[in-house]
C-alpha cells in the first residue's frame, strides 16, 4: 500500500464469496511506534478461532516463529487456522487472497501503516465478503504531543487518525507520568469529543477488546466479571424472542461508559438481529441468511 494514498478504490468481484457471508473487519491504526504490532502478536497468540491479519508487508511484522506453520509468497499460514497476508500490493489483492480460501476467517484485523488515515481505508469494508466492525487507534502517550508539534504532514496524520477512531487506546503508559496522561487525554477530547478514550494497560487487554469483533462473542462465564484486565464485562441474557422496541429500550439503557457490546437476538418477526456497539457507533441490523446462527446473550464491556 502506498502510504501517501488517501483514497482506496475497490473493484468489486462479480460474486460474493462464502454464499454471501460477511467477515467483520477491524482497522487497527496509530502512528509509528504506538504498539500495533505488539497487539497483533498478542491476538495471534491467544486466538481460539481462525483470524486473518493484514500488514503492509509480512516481512515487516515480527510474528512469533512458534505461530508460523508455512510461508507461501506474501502469505503466512499460522497456527489455529489463522493467516497473515501482505498489503504491499494493495487492499484489493490482499482481500482477493482471502476470498480464494474455501473457509472464511472469523475476523480480519488490518494493521494500517503509521501515517494511514483510517477513514480512507474504511471503504474496503464494503467489499463482498467483508464488513467494517470497528476502527481502533492506539495513541502513544510518550510521543503524541511531539507528533503534533512536528511538520504539518505528521500533525495532520495523527489528528486524522484520532478523528476517525471508534475507540482510542492510550499506550506506553509506563513511559509517562500522570500529568502527561491528563494533558494527552484532554487534547484527544478536543480533537474527538464523542470518542471513548481508554488506557491500554497491556497488549493482552487491548487484544481482548479488538478480538471481540468475531461474529459470535466468546466468554467464559465462570471466570469472573473481569475479562480484559481493566475492562469490566457483563452478560445480559435474552431468552427467546424480544420485541424490537424492547430491544431498543434495552440498548438505550446500557451504561454510558459502554465501550463494546455484541450479540445476536431474535425479534418478534422471527428475524435474527446482529447487535454491534463500538465506541460511539451503534447498529442493529438483520443477520444475513448466510450468517444465520443461534441467538446469543448480549456481551457488554464497560470501562
Amino acid at each position: 500500500m502506498n502510504e501517501e494514498e488517501e483514497d482506496i478504490t475497490i473493484v468489486e468481484p462479480v460474486f460474493a464469496p462464502w454464499d454471501g457471508r460477511r467477515v467483520p473487519v477491524t482497522l487497527l491504526g496509530g502512528y509509528l511506534g504506538a504498539g500495533k504490532t505488539t497487539v497483533i502478536n498478542e491476538m495471534l497468540a491467544r486466538a481460539d478461532r481462525p483470524i486473518a491479519v493484514m500488514v503492509n508487508d509480512v516481512g515487516d511484522i515480527n510474528i512469533d516463529a512458534k505461530l508460523i506453520e508455512r510461508q507461501d509468497g506474501d502469505t503466512l499460514d499460522l497456527s489455529g487456522g489463522c493467516v497473515c497476508c501482505s498489503l504491499k500490493n494493495g487492499f484489493l489483492e490482499a482481500f482477493d487472497q482471502l476470498r480464494e480460501r474455501p473457509t472464511p476467517p472469523e475476523l480480519v484485523v488490518v494493521e494500517l501503516s503509521g501515517i494511514a488515515n483510517p477513514s480512507a481505508a474504511a471503504g474496503m469494508a464494503s467489499t463482498p465478503g467483508f464488513v467494517l466492525d470497528s476502527i481502533v487507534v492506539l495513541v502513544d502517550l510518550d510521543q503524541f504531543l511531539t507528533f503534533e508539534d512536528e511538520s504539518s504532514v505528521v500533525a495532520d496524520a495523527v489528528r486524522a487518525q484520532v478523528r476517525a477512531a471508534d475507540v482510542l487506546l492510550l499506550s506506553k503508559r509506563d513511559l509517562v507520568d500522570q500529568e502527561r496522561v491528563d494533558v494527552v487525554t484532554a487534547r484527544l477530547t478536543e480533537l474527538a469529543p464523542h470518542t471513548r478514550v481508554l488506557m491500554a494497560d497491556s497488549a493482552h487487554s487491548t487484544a481482548g477488546l479488538v478480538g471481540l469483533g468475531v461474529r459470535r462473542p466468546i466468554l467464559e462465564v465462570g471466570q469472573g466479571a473481569s475479562l480484559f484486565d481493566q475492562f469490566q464485562t457483563s452478560i445480559i441474557p435474552i431468552d427467546g424472542t424480544i420485541r424490537r422496541h424492547e430491544l431498543d429500550e434495552l440498548l438505550d439503557g446500557l451504561p454510558k461508559n459502554t465501550v463494546r457490546a455484541k450479540g445476536i437476538v431474535q425479534i418478534e418477526t422471527g428475524e435474527l438481529m446482529l447487535i454491534q456497539i463500538v465506541g460511539k457507533r451503534r447498529s442493529v441490523e438483520p443477520l444475513p441468511m448466510a450468517e444465520t446462527t443461534e441467538p446469543t446473550d448480549l456481551v457488554v464491556i464497560t470501562a
